[in-house]
């Protein structure tokens, strides 16, 4: 099809539009719920506001993809030794909906298996290897639960990015949460999604445990997209952040905090830091702490 600029730009209204839409339904579910306020502020759980040219914390992206196995618990580990503000990883549920971790809808890419993880229980997705594809080294490691990750967290000390993939309703919601407070972690653990219904039913089954929502295009008045869906703060495309800068100044003073994803390359960080944004979701988290030194020096 030929590029139309008028045709993308109608289409990124009609999504912004339809996150407003979505976000205001959200916030009628948590009111229905009888949902509190999160008690986690976001200075509590992302630092204070960045300001232009301070270092934004780093999230290893799906646990530390770059150095072992995504999402597996090698690279979490490793992530997490090395000292990372934080790990971000991603949770779906099984058949039997049971929450593992793994990024695509399916198995094929990340396993020597195949079928969608919704349609395999977790004692087939456990079978699995999922490390050899990345490296024979890794051979036999295998998909994680959601509670071997957190026991693997709690361990560290560290913190953490979850975001929850595919369909989630109340119950798999609660159970995840109570997994989270059960081993102590409401206050290092944020909760991330694009579906602005599953971050209200985690509002409901949880006070404590913060929200973070995933934003490809941004609406129109985002601070009040923020405040209806009950967030902490939003993670949101590069792009979207560079065509729009002055949300970053609105948000931080709406209380709320700016992380971008996913940033690579050097002139990437230097775009995004430069506007001050909180936080950098990154494959290269070793490069990015060695260029944040770096540009401190330069600075």
């Amino acid at each position: 099809m030929p590029y139309s600029a008028a045709s993308d730009r109608a289409r990124d209204r009609t999504h912004a539009l339809l996150v407003v839409c979505v976000l205001a339904v959200a916030s009628l579910v948590i009111a229905f719920l009888g949902a509190s306020p999160a008690r986690v502020s976001a200075t509590e759980l992302l630092g204070d506001p960045r300001t232009p040219g301070d270092a934004a914390f780093i999230a290893s992206h799906r646990g530390g993809g770059a150095t072992a196995p995504e999402n597996t618990l090698p690279a979490i580990s490793a992530a997490l030794a090395a000292g990372f503000g934080y790990v971000e990883v991603d949770v779906a549920l099984t058949a039997d909906r049971h929450p593992v971790l793994l990024h695509d809808e399916k198995v094929d890419r990340t396993t020597d298996g195949s079928g969608h993880i919704a349609e395999l229980t977790l004692a087939e997705v456990r079978a699995l290897d999922a490390g050899t594809w990345f490296d024979p080294a890794f051979g036999g490691t295998r998909i994680p639960t959601f509670g071997e990750f957190l026991d693997t967290l709690a361990g560290a000390g560290g913190r953490a990015i979850v975001e929850l993939k595919g369909l989630w309703d109340a119950p798999a919601v609660e159970s995840a949460l109570a997994e989270v407070s059960r081993r102590g972690l409401e206050r290092h653990v944020a909760i991330s999604s694009f579906d602005a219904r599953t971050l209200a039913l985690s509002s409901a089954a949880s006070e404590v445990v913060s929200r973070l929502l995933i934003l490809k295009h941004v609406p129109q008045d985002v601070v009040a997209a923020v405040e209806q869906a009950g967030v902490r703060g939003i993670i949101v495309e590069r792009k979207a952040v560079l065509a729009r800068p002055e949300i970053v100044d609105e948000l931080h003073g709406a209380g709320a905090r700016v992380v971008v994803y996913t940033l690579n390359k050097d002139a990437q960080w230097d775009a995004v830091t430069a506007l001050g944004v909180d936080g950098i979701v990154t494959d290269d988290p070793g490069t990015l702490s060695e260029w944040q030194a770096g540009y401190a020096v330069d600075r």
